[in-house]
C-alpha cells in the first residue's frame, strides 16, 4: 500500500500576522516580554546562558519553534554544539525526575484509593 505524501503547508509561523493581529494588545504584551527577557545584555544571566536554557526548556515542553529559534540564538551568542547537547541531557534529567516525583504521588494517591 502507497501512502502519498503529504502536501506541502505553510509554515505555522506563518500564521503569526493573524495571530498579532487577532490580539494585539496580549501580543504586544508578549513581544515586549520576550523581548526583556532574550535581550537584556545587562542582566545577571548572560545571553547565551539565558538561550541555553531556553533550549532546555524548549525540549521540555516539546515546542518545536521554540527549539529552533533558541537553537539559532544560542549559537548567535556563541553556544557550542557540545553546551547545546549538555542543555539537552539536563533537560531529559529534569523530565525523568518529574516522572519520578510523580510516581511517589502515584504511590501516595493509590495508598489513599478506598480499594487499595
Amino acid at each position: 500500500m502507497t501512502v502519498a505524501p503529504e502536501k506541502p503547508q505553510k509554515s505555522d509561523r506563518a500564521w503569526a500576522p493573524a495571530l498579532r493581529k487577532a490580539a494585539p494588545v496580549e501580543a504586544a504584551g508578549y513581544a515586549a516580554f520576550a523581548e526583556s527577557v532574550f535581550q537584556n545584555a545587562e542582566g545577571q544571566v548572560p545571553l547565551k546562558y539565558r538561550e541555553l536554557i531556553a533550549i532546555a526548556v524548549s525540549l521540555t515542553t516539546q515546542c518545536e519553534m521554540c527549539l529552533e529559534s533558541h537553537v539559532a540564538a544560542a549559537t548567535a551568542h556563541g553556544a557550542t554544539r557540545e553546551e547545546i547537547a549538555e542543555a539537552s541531557y539536563v533537560a531529559a534529567a529534569i523530565r525523568a525526575g518529574g516522572a519520578f516525583t510523580h510516581g511517589m504521588k502515584a504511590m501516595r494517591m493509590l495508598d489513599a484509593h478506598p480499594d487499595h
